[in-house]
């Protein structure tokens, strides 16, 4: 659901177009109620205001000699209904703090060792409508992106890991789409793609007030030299329905 944030971006972050609101059809609203079913009750899904995940992030990185190195970053991300989120990736000599608030959106970084050495910036428009569909992406499993002025499409027949699969497009506008597989026998989602190539996958599983959740999400993109970078990020712990207060999510005095 582009440094730790940029890597997050990739798979939790072209041109202006006004979507159509309509529906979505009545077959692709029996794969969207299948999906959904196989998290959760409709009636556990509608209690969900927040979620609070915390973990690690493992990666690989070169080091000042250009050797790939594996790096691990704590992570903590908040998701909060309508459109608010926060990301706090921890490393050895970096604090990064990503959050958005509504239609705001700031990045900070801060020297873990003196609190006196940070540096803060405003997230440019198109970041901040990224953040807001992968927001709603994480709180709305699936069903009334039309309300956002998105749209589903069905893409047809696919096969992921040799199981025939449901295509659908989930399309947020400003080019920013998510195209899920999802089993034809169980329901299930398999894969998520985005547009720029980047796909996720979801391993084991931990069931918090009646939704499942992956306990593993694992992200693979190409990159310019045409390896692929893998973004893992294993939870140790998932909440709903904290209550956060709105300083952790309004942007903070860019003064010293």
């Amino acid at each position: 659901m582009n440094t730790p944030f940029r890597l997050l971006a990739a798979f939790v972050l072209c041109s202006l177009s006004a979507l159509v609101v309509q529906a979505a059809a009545p077959d692709v609203e029996k794969v969207i109620a299948r999906a959904r079913a196989t998290v959760g009750t409709e009636a556990a899904l509608a209690k969900l205001e927040s979620l609070h995940y915390t973990g690690t992030l493992t990666t690989t990185a070169p080091d000042d000699k250009g050797v790939a190195r594996p790096v691990k970053v704590a992570i903590e991300i908040i998701f909060q209904r309508p459109y608010r989120q926060r990301i706090v990736a921890t490393s050895e000599n970096k604090i990064e703090i990503t959050a958005l608030d509504d239609y705001e959106g700031w990045q900070r970084e801060q020297d873990p060792g003196d609190s006196t050495r940070w540096r803060m910036t405003l997230l440019s428009n198109d970041q901040i409508k990224r953040l807001r569909a992968n927001t709603w992406e994480n709180l709305s499993f699936f069903r009334g992106i039309e309300q956002r002025r998105g749209q589903v499409e069905d893409q047809g027949k696919s096969t992921i890991d040799g199981k025939s699969c449901r295509k659908l497009t989930f399309n947020h506008g400003d080019g920013i789409v998510f195209t899920r597989h999802f089993d034809d026998a169980t329901g299930r989602l398999l894969l998520t793609e985005t547009e720029n190539g980047v796909t996720i996958r979801e391993e084991d599983e931990t069931v918090v007030n009646g939704i499942r959740f992956p306990r593993k999400i694992i992200s693979t993109s190409k990159l310019s030299d045409g390896s692929e970078r893998v973004v893992t990020i294993v939870f140790d712990k998932i909440t709903m329905n904290e209550t956060f207060a709105d300083s952790l999510f309004e942007v903070p005095a860019m003064t010293r």
